[in-house]
């Protein structure tokens, strides 16, 4: 799933690239894109230089430094491996609302390419928890995460318990991903096999945030065999 992916993204990065120059891209982090980030930064042929990166979300309050960083997430897997010069990372550790304001601005002057983005257990589509907004137009909203998010980020191993979660995060907003020219959801596990039935065959609905990815003319959503398992229809 991951390298079939990767080569999806390759070839919509380089057909980009070719036509303008460049691409912007959204990166997702999360354990459930490590394997897909891993194939994707050692496809060749990708040329990094052109391309800039904006980042999905990230915790208020959580240092750099901090095993659970998405900063240091995107630093480690995928800035620091292919050398893209052009990024915009979220500093959770700042004035959360004069960050999501600033790189809001700098992400609304040109179209995204290409948003990489996962589903959480719950649904979300980057920290856009169930009830979502659908209407906001900002770019990134500060977002309070709900118990079946902080539980999932416990579950992954990224913090020892509930309280070491974060209560809030940056998030990009639903309608600002839905503004990208393309999108690629990565989602695996059979952890994500609810969600998946709830987003991909369900009504598009607050309650199942990343459903709204039905509407958008350019999305392709890859799967394994444990996260597609209770879908009605597979191919």
């Amino acid at each position: 799933m991951s390298r079939a992916a990767a080569a999806h993204a390759a070839e919509s990065l380089r057909s980009c690239i070719r036509t303008n120059g460049a691409a912007r891209i959204i990166a997702a982090t999360g354990a459930s894109q490590i394997d897909f980030l891993e194939a994707l930064t050692e496809t060749p042929d990708i040329d990094w230089p052109r391309i800039e990166m904006f980042h999905l979300d990230e915790y208020v309050g959580l240092p750099i430094d901090h095993p659970a960083s998405f900063r240091r997430y995107l630093l480690d897997r995928l800035i620091a491996r292919v050398g893209i010069s052009r990024y915009h990372l979220l500093d959770g550790e700042k004035n959360p609302r004069q960050v999501a304001r600033n790189i809001g601005e700098v992400l609304a002057k040109r179209p995204i390419d290409l948003a990489l983005v996962g589903i959480g257990e719950n649904g979300h589509l980057a920290f856009n928890d169930p009830p979502a907004d659908f209407t906001t137009d900002d770019p990134y909203l500060i977002v309070t995460l709900d118990d079946a998010c902080r539980r999932q980020q416990v579950g992954e191993g990224w913090f020892a318990s509930i309280e070491e979660v974060p209560a809030q995060a940056i998030s990009m907003s639903v309608r600002q991903i839905l503004k990208s020219e393309e999108i690629i959801a990565v989602v695996p596990d059979a952890r994500k096999a609810a969600a998946v039935k709830a987003c991909v065959e369900g009504p598009i609905s607050p309650m199942a945030p990343a459903s709204i990815l039905q509407t958008h003319p350019n999305t392709t959503v890859f799967l394994d065999q444990d996260s597609a398992a209770l879908l009605a229809q597979t191919r």
